[in-house]
């Protein structure tokens, strides 16, 4: 895995892993517990541990929470740390949306997928948070649930029923962590975002083209280009992914589905709790400093599976098909009238590459890192596909998941190009069938 997701230990200490030792604690006992250490103690553990922590989610959550994340937490560390923001200047609105319409021209020329904005918007950070977070909450709820959760089904069974004050306080405290981590993310994030598909998701409200003034000019500062070149040429990149997003009706689900996918391979190694247990002293509850301590151990976290490894190539995959589409597209379309597109495009792709704000908050949130190396072959890709077949065979690609170039297709697209060329249809009726008829589940 390339990063750790939200709620994880980062795993740098080299001491987390070694068990506590007590010299009382008889480790060459056959008992996993340790000699001395039965289940009655365990529950009278539980039970102190629920005393200790069962007020203090109501004195740190300034909110209702509701799920595994706390996300009125979320929201009010993310506006404090935004601050005053003073509110865009109607010319500015306007100049955005002039951008976005003389965009949404020129696409017109270089794609068959028709215009996916109904609406155009200049946000502040404020607004970004206010229109984005319902879908962080689609793609950090399968994680945090599965984190919160995971590691307490792989107790034993007689542990589990004793573990209810201990399972409530670890999953207030973690929703509490979760949101805290989430609003200070995203509270930097919105400083940073240059549009609403600035990580290739759909992260706002279906069809409205928002840009970030701010951080358009911020970034405007540091390059050569004209400001309006700019402008236009990120207003292109915006419009590009909503006629994606509206118009391939599976994209967005199959986004979340992977992000889903991936928490569901979650795994714990009981190896850990086993080896915590056994060195575990009971005296250890009335120091706040060793609970601290306990809590931070990382002995719940999950391991990387197979089918997380999986899922996060599909989840990067289809990302890198849509950064890839939206470069060729946008490229077409302003190449011959906006001199430095081709600039602007290399600036973006190094941004991704060196860990660019967006990156690092979705690798941070969800775990995922995209590897610059596909995005840029996606480019190639799709380029190579309209030069051999032309725009409108290359969009019908993304009439079905199963007809897109699979993550080997990235690393060797001649062969997939040939079979567009050569008229290899096997499994496209029953693919766009499927479609019609929606999913089986």
């Amino acid at each position: 895995m390339p990063d750790v997701p939200f709620g994880f230990s980062a795993g740098d200490d080299p001491e987390r892993d070694k068990p506590k030792k007590d010299p009382d604690a008889g480790a060459g006992s056959g008992d996993p517990f340790g000699a001395g250490f039965d289940m009655s103690d365990l529950g009278q553990i539980f039970t102190r541990l629920g005393e200790m922590f069962s007020g203090a989610g109501n004195v740190m959550a300034s909110g209702k929470q509701s799920g595994p994340v706390n996300y009125d937490l979320a929201r009010q560390l993310a506006s404090s740390s935004i601050g005053f923001v003073a509110p865009v200047p109607e010319t500015t609105s306007r100049a955005i949306a002039d951008a976005v319409h003389l965009a949404e021209t020129w696409l017109d020329g270089v794609t068959a997928l028709p215009a996916g904005t109904t609406k155009s918007a200049a946000w502040t950070p404020n607004d970004w948070i206010d229109n984005t977070l319902e879908t962080w909450k689609r793609l950090c709820d399968p994680v945090a649930e599965q984190i919160s959760t995971v590691w307490a089904s792989a107790l034993p069974e007689e542990a589990r029923s004793m573990a209810g004050p201990l399972l409530a306080m670890m999953s207030q405290m973690g929703g509490m962590a979760f949101g805290s981590q989430l609003g200070q993310a995203l509270g930097k994030l919105s400083r940073e975002v240059l549009t609403s598909t600035d990580i290739g998701l759909p992260l706002g409200p279906k069809g409205i083209a928002a840009l970030m003034p701010d951080a358009v000019e911020a970034l405007s500062e540091g390059l050569e280009q004209p400001r309006s070149e700019i402008l236009t040429f990120l207003a292109a990149r915006e419009a590009a992914h909503h006629r994606l997003f509206s118009h391939v009706p599976w994209l967005a689900s199959q986004l979340l589905n992977a992000v889903e996918a991936f928490a569901r391979g979650m795994k714990i190694d009981m190896t850990g709790i086993e080896d915590f247990a056994r060195g575990f002293n009971p005296a250890s509850l009335s120091d706040p400093s060793e609970m601290e301590q306990l809590l931070n151990q990382g002995i719940f976290e999950p391991k990387a599976t197979p089918e997380q490894v999986a899922a996060l190539e599909r989840l990067e995959t289809l990302l890198a098909l849509i950064e890839g589409w939206v470069q060729t597209v946008v490229t077409a379309a302003l190449g011959d009238r906006i001199p430095a597109t081709a600039a602007l495009s290399e600036m973006l792709r190094r941004r991704r590459a060196t860990g660019g704000p967006a990156e690092q908050t979705f690798a941070t949130l969800v775990g995922l890192e995209l590897r610059p190396r596909k995005m840029r072959e996606a480019a190639v890709l799709w380029e190579r596909l309209t030069q051999a077949v032309g725009a409108d065979a290359r969009d019908r690609v993304w009439q079905h998941p199963d007809l897109l170039p699979a993550a080997e297709d990235l690393d060797d697209p001649a062969g997939f190009i040939d079979r567009v060329i050569g008229g290899d249809t096997s499994g496209i009726d029953e693919a766009i069938a499927d479609l019609e008829n929606g999913p089986d589940e």
